[in-house]
């Protein structure tokens, strides 16, 4: 089975930066969507960005456009989340998870659709 390892979580104070990593290996498959998914203490898991296994096509969350970017490298087994301008409300543990199908507009904020998770990555952003 595939083997997520998320790291680059850290503290900062708002307005700062941070860059997470995801590594996939072990697959017995060919890799789909992956997609960072964060919760917070007392919320639902909720879906941040995802990317096709092309790259081409990037889902955001609209709490993050303009301020997060994803993408994933040429051998497709590294996903990189760019967090810019961060806000005391992106302080959250974030998971990287992976799926056997395709980023599609209906499912890709879905925890079902997903295979795959990581042990996640704290991020802790202060006022």
């Amino acid at each position: 089975q595939a083997r997520l390892v998320e790291s680059g979580g850290g503290s900062v104070q708002a307005g700062g930066s941070l860059r997470l990593s995801c590594i996939a290996s072990g697959y017995t498959h060919r890799p789909g969507c992956m997609t960072w998914f964060r919760q917070a203490p007392g919320k639902e898991r909720e879906a941040v960005a995802g990317i096709e296994p092309s790259g081409i096509v990037p889902f955001l969350a609209d709490s993050v456009k303009g301020r997060f970017t994803i993408s994933r490298d040429k051998v497709e087994n590294r996903v990189t989340l760019q967090m810019d301008s961060l806000k005391p409300e992106d302080t959250a543990m974030y998971y990287c998870a992976g799926a056997t199908t395709d980023c599609l507009f209906r499912s890709w904020s879905r925890v079902d659709t997903y295979s795959y998770w990581g042990q996640g990555t704290q991020v802790t952003v202060s006022s």
